[in-house]
């Protein structure tokens, strides 16, 4: 194999694996925290709301958000660790 295609296929699987650890994080507030966990999380109170309440009305769409940065901020580091970047 190619030096290039071997380059391609590490930039491709450091990319794989940040994308999947977001959507794992992802999947786990919004999934685990404000549907499957509710219960033990409203024990706790979060700005006057209850946590899990929280987590499902707005926690999970501020988390996805802040991920969509962490991603930018991640591909850029790749992206210029592979000389891919466009600056």
């Amino acid at each position: 194999m190619s030096q290039t295609k071997l380059k391609m296929k590490a930039y491709w699987n450091k990319n794989l694996k940040t994308l999947l650890f977001l959507l794992f994080i992802w999947f786990l507030v919004s999934f685990g925290f404000g549907i499957l966990l509710v219960e033990p999380l409203n024990a706790i109170q979060f700005g006057g709301f209850k946590l899990g309440f929280w987590f499902a009305q707005q926690g999970s769409i501020y988390t996805f958000v802040v991920l969509i940065f962490v991603y930018v901020y991640r591909m850029n580091q790749l992206d210029k660790e592979f000389d891919v970047n466009e600056e």
